[in-house]
């Protein structure tokens, strides 16, 4: 792998035509680049002929432009299988989320596989697969040596390859030493939102193996690392299930389950105990939301690392049977070395984790949760968990009236207290005032944010996932650095009127019905951001200090 110093000269840009041959018989992809230099490369007999996108210009974030030409037979054979694909009915949209592996039965020769709107494949630098969202690993060897060729290629010309987009198609690529991420999607989301899902299932398998892989690869460049990850597709379908519905895979920002403060503090009081008395990290969940969590003095846990751990606990079916001790690394934490996890299941929902240095603490963490446990049942936090639970979060329709604001508002646009416009808001049937339909608010200083209940107008899986891809937009656009970053923004569309205010302290975003008043949407976020500070104390976790970055 090419690397370059600081002091060496930056690559020269080059410009890379990228030919398909598809004569008869051949088994070779032409690679030219502007020096008319051509090199052999080893293809799979149908993935050079990836047909999710027919055609088209082809351009690839590397500091160079990619071309990828097609002649007149491609193009016909590839408008003949696009055909084929419109007139078969597979639509993952339309179905339950089934977790683990599926369609293991496809590979990169089946039409139903190319249909699929969006792949991830994780591979060695010698092209061997390591997984794949969908099909066999195995059955995808000759795709995988294609994806490793074409990285190989340009960083043999002193370049790396970031993104290649192929008609509706973007083909986003991570390097991360020997392990290369893949991910080919047509979901239109922005290349930011999908290079940090990389690093997310990056990071899940770092969870699992920590960096030290990296040693295996060192003494033999073709080590198969797939038995290692054995068992563990249901871990990475469910985080990449996760990002399409938990907006903590683009916030990088944990949520906490609605409870009094009392009982929160109740909770945090024997954890403290617990973490004084030798546990790195004391942390009680319902599912992917914190209830309560301490740390050891000078010890941080970065919310993407917390957000991995759950999604390694809730997607291993063992955790729920037993009692627990097993190794997790932290990548954010320390990413060549393992912790110890103590895990515990309370009840469906509720889970106990407790992390330490010492791999001979099983004994003592179980003592642990035993006294954690008594007190929990003693102050009925659980009982008050499982009615939080049914009672839900935060809901728009309750936005409460406030006749005059105690703090700063947004923007100029808000109307005075006593203008009569205030009083007029739009007669919505549903949703919240002034048609509005949800809303996220995330804390920066608490790397916390909330997130509404959704309300009937978007009450179905496929309209929540259309949803949060908008704010994937919408947050990637605020935080865009060639252009911003941004203070407001307000769009309308014909799906929502969404709305983003960022300030040093919070970051909030806002969708409304698309014929919404953009006044009275002003106006209603002000409400809200009250709201929130009104009951902090009830969907915060309040005193933790800030994690570190």
């Amino acid at each position: 792998m090419a690397s370059s110093q600081s002091d060496e000269p930056a690559p020269e840009e080059r410009e890379i035509d990228i030919t398909t041959s598809t004569e008869p018989g051949s088994d070779v992809l032409w690679v030219r680049t502007g020096s008319e230099q051509e090199m052999d490369l080893p293809s799979s007999p149908s993935s050079s002929g990836y047909a999710g996108e027919g055609g088209g210009s082809t351009s690839a974030t590397t500091g160079s432009l990619i071309e990828i030409e097609h002649d007149e037979e491609v193009e016909q054979e590839q408008m003949r299988i696009q055909n084929q694909i419109d007139e078969i009915s597979i639509s993952d949209s339309n179905t339950s989320w089934i977790p683990g592996k599926r369609h293991q039965d496809e590979d990169d020769g089946s039409i139903s596989w190319r249909k699929r709107k969006k792949h991830f494949f994780i591979l060695s630098n010698s092209g061997k697969p390591i997984y794949s969202r969908y099909g066999d690993e195995h059955k995808l060897a000759g795709f995988s040596a294609t994806l490793q060729a074409i990285v190989s290629f340009v960083e043999n010309g002193g370049d790396s390859v970031k993104l290649v987009r192929a008609g509706k198609h973007q083909v986003v690529f991570l390097v991360k030493g020997p392990i290369y991420l893949v991910c080919i999607s047509s979901t239109e989301e922005p290349y930011e939102s999908l290079r940090g899902q990389l690093e997310l299932i990056y990071g899940q398998m770092l969870v699992i193996l920590t960096k030290s892989i990296n040693k295996c690869f060192e003494k033999n460049p073709k080590f198969d690392m797939t038995p290692l990850l054995g068992g563990t597709d249901t871990v990475f379908s469910s985080l990449i299930h996760s990002f399409s519905w938990n907006p903590a895979t683009f916030l990088h920002a944990y949520t906490c389950l609605p409870l009094s403060y009392a009982t929160r503090q109740a909770a945090g009081a024997v954890l403290q105990d617990t973490a004084d008395s030798g546990v790195l990290f004391a942390t009680l969940m319902c599912r992917h939301k914190v209830i309560s969590l301490v740390g050891a003095q000078k010890a941080s846990l970065h919310p993407d690392d917390m957000l991995l751990l759950a999604n390694f606990v809730m997607s291993s079916e063992s955790f729920r049977t037993s009692e627990s001790f097993s190794p997790v690394c932290l990548p954010r934490y320390n990413p060549s070395a393992f912790l110890y996890a103590y895990i515990h299941y309370f009840d469906a929902d509720t889970y106990l984790m407790l992390l330490t240095t010492n791999s001979d603490a099983f004994y003592h963490l179980k003592d642990c949760r035993l006294r954690i446990e008594t007190v929990l049942l003693k102050s009925n936090v659980l009982s008050e968990v499982q009615r939080s639970l049914l009672d839900g979060g935060m809901h728009v329709e309750d936005l409460p009236t406030i006749p005059q604001y105690r703090t700063s508002h947004l923007g100029q646009h808000t109307l005075p207290s006593d203008s009569p416009e205030s009083f007029k808001e739009a007669n919505h049937d549903i949703g919240g005032p002034a048609g509005l339909w949800h809303f996220i608010y995330r804390s920066i200083y608490l790397d916390q944010y909330v997130s509404s209940e959704f309300s009937s107008p978007i009450s179905t899986r496929q309209q929540q996932k259309k949803l949060y891809r908008a704010y994937q937009k919408l947050f990637t656009s605020m935080h865009d650095k060639g252009i911003g970053p941004h203070r407001t923004q307000f769009r309308r569309d014909e799906n929502y009127v969404l709305l983003c205010w960022v300030t040093q302290d919070f970051e909030l975003y806002a969708a409304f019905d698309p014929l919404a008043d953009k006044a009275l949407a002003i106006k209603t976020c002000n409400r809200v951001c009250q709201w929130i500070k009104d009951v902090e104390n009830e969907i915060f976790l309040l005193g933790a200090s800030p994690f570190s970055w």
